[in-house]
């Protein structure tokens, strides 16, 4: 009996990106031992990693690690297919689809914090309108808006300015990378 083995080729890209979902895995993982004052209101560290992809791969690739990110933390710490994991994936999606709409819009009024905070805003979004519509089906969530939304603002700027420093970094680096190569050409 041969068996026949498919050789699947991989680029440099493919490892970088694969290596840049493990990070937000394991940040996502890291933030669910942080204790939260209220359920759902979390710092979202998983995200600078969403957003630092977005603008280095693209929607695509963005989109394919924060999906990621969540299935894989959701089977790493036993909460699939649990009210959890469905509030994360809503939250990701709706948070996807707003970055998405902002993609399209001219660049030069979306940096990279504002990115965040629309799609921090869109993340909690989502997830409260699955608690309204599924978990607890009353108006009284509704009192609950500022308070999320004041978190979203808040973790939304700082993962933004976070992200904007790694960017800014990388740039740096890029540069000094490409003025060593043209000295040594």
């Amino acid at each position: 009996m041969s068996r026949h083995l498919t050789h699947i080729k991989t680029t440099a890209e493919d490892h970088q990106v694969a290596k840049l979902a493990a990070i937000a895995i394991t940040l996502h993982m890291v933030e669910a031992l942080i204790p939260s004052p209220l359920p759902g209101v979390k710092p979202g560290i998983a995200n600078i990693v969403t957003l630092y992809v977005l603008t280095q791969y693209g929607f695509a690739t963005a989109a394919w690690v924060s999906i990621l990110r969540v299935f894989a933390s959701s089977l790493l710490l036993g909460q699939f297919l649990s009210p959890t994991f469905l509030l994360s994936l809503n939250g990701a999606l709706l948070s996807l689809a707003v970055l998405w709409l902002a993609s399209h819009l001219p660049k030069r009024y979306f940096s990279v914090i504002s990115l965040s905070i629309l799609a921090a805003f869109g993340h909690i979004a989502g997830q409260l309108i699955m608690v309204r519509l599924w978990l607890i089906p009353h108006a009284g969530i509704s009192y609950l808006v500022p308070i999320f939304a004041a978190s979203a603002l808040f973790f939304g700027i700082l993962n933004g300015l976070v992200t904007a420093k790694l960017l800014q970094q990388k740039n740096t680096n890029d540069s000094e990378l490409d003025k060593k190569r043209a000295s040594n050409s």
